[in-house]
């Protein structure tokens, strides 16, 4: 009898142990304000912490549960103190590299060495109480400061630099991260929080395996297959069904039948690492809540958040129209996905597949030289999907076709002219052409764009200028160097001699895709 219900109390141990850890899983995908209802807000709206992502980022003592039934008991009672409350039951996290002081007699390359080291992080290990950390596997390197997690389109900018230093080792566990992150949520966050997991960033991961791949022979693109097309799924999920000139999720149904890309977020609540910034700012537009949040989100999956770049008139945040807009930036990345995929399939053997995603890239190709080349500004620009028009806005995201090699000889040497005439300045190219308080306009430039421009410029043949380019900013980067001992987030560029500002947050210092790109320029 006994070993007749052995097998069945096995099977019932199995399930019961199953539903816990799926249970458990569930409990870790929670964001900080599914998890602290009521609590979150008030710490953000009272501005306990004068960054958001503090909170947002914060090591709970005890258990959530614990927490929560501490708080419900005390929050109604004239006594109560939130901050006493909130430092009793949380650890705030300090910025792993604040005790680094670097040797500027040393010099640049022995600083970037060092600080590989200080920005790398140990494979994560789940926290005693349950936090936003989303674990990852194996080691990888964060950009600095107040961002503590793998970013997205940052680890391609570091690890360009990471190969020059002849880090090959970390630069496959960072990808193999990324891929981890594909096969558990079907794409990659913007950053590996669970407040992050409503959208991505821009899809560099098929760089990173092409260069991967690139500098060493036992790697090939079919080995991350799966994960390039399940990204590619995310990207594209709901273009089946659309008809003309409709748009869900990421996918926009141009009227020609044409099938573009935009960015965009699953959610249209207050991001909770800015909640308050987002609360507030949220009264200030005409948009309805939710229209106005979903697209402050869709602009911070971009990256470029925040830029005139996203709004209506160019210059007003209240404005923001993200997901109205097809981004050239955005849809360059999906055909040089596309382009990867077919290579995996024709490495793997699967010669029908990597034909039907060579044609698929052929169609981006056509739509982007369509939609994306304005013609009377001699410039690629987004396109407004909405009102069937170029973006007014001119941005460092016209490089991009020549960074993938799409666009016509014609049109490059038109964007390089305009990048001489009206993006270059004393330390390199500014990223847009409107002066506002937003940190992705002038007079900041960005590590990414600048590298992003400079071999766009040397794809098509043009050298002298992708050298001055590059000179300007790597002798930027090495004065604020020399007299800060640090390497920033963002420059001015215009005026050399004061910080990057704007922003929701002050300036950076680390910093892991400027530390990628100076390297890589300076060892070209």
């Amino acid at each position: 009898m006994r070993s007749q219900n052995l097998p069945i109390i096995k099977m019932m141990l199995s399930a019961c142990l199953l539903f816990i850890s799926s249970w458990l899983f569930a409990q870790n995908e929670l964001s900080p304000r599914q998890t602290y209802p009521d609590l979150f807000e008030r710490v953000q709206m009272a501005r306990i912490y004068p960054d958001s992502k503090s909170f947002a980022d914060a090591i709970p003592k005890k258990s959530p549960s614990e927490i929560m039934k501490a708080y419900n008991a005390l929050k109604n009672k004239q006594s109560f103190d939130l901050k006493a409350f909130v430092n009793e039951y949380f650890n705030i996290p300090e910025s792993q590299h604040a005790a680094y002081q670097s040797d500027i007699s040393a010099g640049i390359e022995k600083h970037l060495d060092t600080l590989w080291t200080v920005l790398k992080r140990a494979p994560d290990t789940a926290s005693t109480y349950q936090t936003s950390l989303l674990p990852l596997p194996k080691p990888y390197i964060v950009p600095g400061g107040r961002f503590r997690e793998i970013y997205y389109w940052d680890s391609y900018f570091t690890i360009l630099g990471l190969q020059k230093a002849g880090k090959t080792k970390i630069i496959k566990e960072m990808v193999d991260n990324f891929a981890y992150l594909i096969e558990k949520y079907g794409f990659i966050p913007n950053g590996n929080r669970t407040y992050y997991l409503t959208r991505s960033q821009p899809p560099f991961f098929a760089a990173m395996v092409q260069l991967l791949a690139a500098h060493n022979k036992d790697i090939k693109l079919a080995d991350y297959k799966d994960a390039l097309e399940k990204e590619y799924q995310f990207w594209m999920k709901g273009a089946s069904q659309l008809s003309n000139g409709k748009a869900a999720n990421h996918v926009v149904k141009l009227p020609d039948g044409s099938v573009l890309n935009r960015y965009y977020d699953a959610g249209d609540q207050p991001r909770e690492e800015s909640y308050r910034e987002d609360f507030e700012a949220a009264k200030l537009t005409k948009q309805a809540p939710s229209t106005f949040l979903r697209n402050v989100r869709a602009a911070a999956e971009s990256g470029w958040d925040f830029s005139s770049r996203w709004f209506a008139d160019g210059k007003s945040y209240n404005q923001i129209i993200t997901t109205d807009l097809l981004p050239v930036d955005l849809n360059t990345l999906l055909y040089n996905l596309e382009m990867a995929i077919a290579t995996a399939n024709n490495e793997a053997g699967n010669k029908t597949k990597a034909i039907a995603f060579l044609q698929k890239a052929a169609l981006r190709k056509k739509a982007i030289l369509k939609y994306f080349w304005n013609k009377k500004q001699g410039f690629f620009t987004d396109y407004n999907w909405k009102n069937r028009s170029f973006s007014s806005q001119i941005t460092l995201a016209g490089a991009f076709p020549l960074y993938f090699k799409l666009a016509t000889p014609v049109q490059a040497k038109a964007v390089k002219e305009k990048l001489e005439r009206n993006f270059l300045k004393t330390g390199g190219l500014i990223t847009t052409l409107a002066t506002t308080k937003e940190q992705w306009d002038a007079p900041n430039a960005w590590a990414p764009l600048q590298y992003i421009s400079i071999v766009g410029l040397r794809n098509y043949g043009y050298n002298k200028l992708a050298d001055t380019i590059s000179n300007r900013w790597i002798n930027l980067n090495i004065s604020v160097f020399k007299e800060s001992g640090k390497l920033m987030e963002k420059y001015n560029v215009v005026h050399p001699n004061s910080k990057g500002g704007g922003g929701e947050y002050p300036l950076q210092d680390g910093f892991g895709w400027t530390n990628g790109v100076l390297l890589k320029l300076m060892k070209k």
